[in-house]
């Protein structure tokens, strides 16, 4: 039966496939619950859609533990940072299933198989995709202005041989895929997109994201006002400099959608003189004195767009360019530099909710029609930059060969005889490039993975269970930033309020079940100084505000702080 079982019976039916429902949750009088904060965390992850669609996409075979029980310690384990499946071997089952109603959860295996079987077919991405609508749907004044990065996740197991891709942080090329995330201005994340074969930014954003949103994204603008003004936008999009690309940013315009990304050949400095001090108003609430400085710049292929440029202290210029034309300067000012919220998400979520970590070890093949690099062009590729590099060397090195001594044989030979070995090696290199460059010109730059050589080919690592932990924890997330946004305002460090809440998590709770009143008590214990005391009530009013019922019982959860 395992670790801190009592509900014998039950087991035993579901065991035998007697168990015709799952175990309705029954909350015991319990003190001293580990972990029994996290239950302030439900109302917040309820709002944000945890349980919201799942029984549309997902089915579970007949047993003990029910659909919403999973979901809910899936994000519980995620929002108390165990940020993976498998460190739950070292965490008491007992003490967790208090948490749910239930003797205790699943073992690590149990729980593998679980999502296994929710992960069969499409379940997760359309969950994950009826999740993101609801998001742009019910705050479309933060679905009007999307960023898109990609973040590259790092695989260092033996399974396959996965493409190499270039880890900015690490500053190497290794084995990794890609995951493309749309957020928010704040970081809150929309949606997900993996990629095994990163075929870049702009071929992702057309191909992929861009038929997605054109699904959920809510009508900002009416097909009127577009053709009365056709320099008006639906939406925009906001990405790094990997986007620069004036036939890309000609085709989105041409779709009415908005592109916003910094320069990628700025020019010379503009006169400080144009530069003039605005008062503005960050993302985070921040205000601030930006100096900004606006002209038109015509692009390559003869595209008009909007250059702004901010200088900053040391006298540095960043340059922006955009095909917004008809917001006002600080605002795409303002939406441009909260990209780095979207980088913020990515440190945060790799540091607390394990963004990187594997949710099984599964591999699965990659559409053999899907193009890769010709591993023999790349190799080709990477003797001629080393040989250019060399030459470049040489080069440099003959220019700075002269003779300052008198003109005397003696000193004469053994210069020019130093100068030709020079001019030798430099020629070797010169024809060895151009050897090198005709190999190249002749192989071709891509290959069909069925054409790739048997040592070259690889599979994928799973997507479906790792897509369905990445909703939940996007859910988890989002359910976090909500709970921060309630009590930022009441500490006197606005930058301590995820802190906080990360203390209220892990912190110990009594669960006082009342079943003639129909409530259940979380009483949280006191923290560690008044001032978060101060700001943990405001949070119980808002709380119990919203009158939360725990799923599957009669039960209204009521919040309270105090250790009596």
């Amino acid at each position: 039966m395992g670790m801190g079982t009592r509900n014998v019976d039950a087991r035993l039916a579901a065991s035998i496939g007697q168990l015709e429902e799952p175990v309705v949750p029954d909350f015991q009088a319990l003190q001293d619950v580990p972990k029994g904060g996290v239950l302030f965390a439900l109302p917040a992850l309820l709002v944000t859609g945890l349980l919201k669609y799942s029984e549309n996409f997902f089915k579970l075979s007949k047993g003990y533990y029910g659909l919403d029980s999973l979901l809910i310690i899936l994000a519980f384990i995620a929002l108390v940072r165990v940020k993976s499946i498998e460190s739950l071997r070292y965490s008491a089952p007992g003490e967790w299933g208090k948490l749910i109603g239930l003797d205790r959860i699943p073992e690590v295996r149990t729980l593998r198989s679980k999502i296994k079987q929710l992960t069969q077919d499409e379940g997760p991405q359309q969950w994950s995709e009826a999740l993101c609508k609801e998001w742009m749907q019910s705050a479309p004044e933060q679905a009007s202005i999307l960023y898109i990065d990609g973040h590259v996740r790092v695989y260092n197991g033996q399974q396959t041989k996965l493409p190499r891709h270039h880890v900015a942080r690490q500053k190497l090329c290794l084995r990794a895929t890609t995951d493309y995330w749309v957020n928010a201005m704040d970081g809150q994340p929309f949606m997900v997109i993996n990629k095994a074969v990163d075929p870049g930014m702009i071929k992702v954003i057309e191909n992929d994201i861009l038929p997605q949103l054109e699904k959920r994204l809510p009508t900002f603008v009416n097909a009127e006002e577009l053709k009365s003004d056709p320099l008006l936008h639906r939406f925009t999009l906001v990405c790094d400099r990997e986007s620069y690309s004036p036939p890309f940013f000609k085709r989105m315009k041409a779709q009415r959608v908005a592109c916003l990304t910094y320069h990628k050949y700025p020019g010379e400095n503009w006169p400080e003189e144009e530069f003039l001090p605005y008062a503005v108003t960050l993302s985070s609430g921040e205000q601030t004195q930006l100096n900004l400085a606006e002209r038109g710049h015509c692009l390559s292929n003869g595209l008009w767009v909007r250059e702004i440029r901010k200088l900053s202290q040391k006298g540095h210029q960043t340059s922006i360019i955009g095909t917004d034309y008809r917001s006002e300067m600080i605002p795409l000012a303002v939406a441009m530099f909260a990209r780095w919220s979207q980088e913020n998400f990515f440190k945060y979520c790799r540091e607390h909710f394990g963004l990187d970590k594997l949710v099984d070890y599964c591999i699965e093949p990659v559409s053999e029609s899907v193009k890769v690099v010709n591993p023999e062009y790349r190799r080709l590729d990477s003797q001629i930059r080393s040989s250019q590099g060399k030459l470049n060397r040489l080069l440099a090195r003959f220019a700075t060969l002269t003779l300052d001594a008198p003109i005397e044989p003696d000193k004469v030979e053994p210069f020019l005889q130093k100068k030709t070995i020079c001019q030798e090696e430099i020629e070797a290199f010169q024809v060895q490039i151009k050897t090198l460059k005709e190999k190249r010109k002749q192989t071709p730059h891509y290959l069909k993975v069925k054409d790739l050589p048997e040592e070259e080919q690889f599979q994928q690592l799973s997507t479906k269970s790792k897509h369905f932990i990445d909703t939940i924890k996007m859910i988890a997330y989002r359910a976090e930033t909500a709970m921060a946004n309630l009590l930022r305002e009441t500490l006197s460090r606005p930058d301590e309020v995820r802190s906080l809440l990360r203390a209220i998590y892990s912190s110990e709770a009594d669960l006082i079940p009342d079943h003639e009143q129909g409530t259940l008590t979380v009483k949280l214990h006191h923290l560690a100084n008044r001032s978060y005391d101060v700001a943990i009530q405001k949070l119980c009013d808002e709380l119990n505000s919203t009158e939360t019922k725990f799923p599957r019982t009669n039960l209204r959860m009521i919040f309270k702080l105090g250790s009596k």
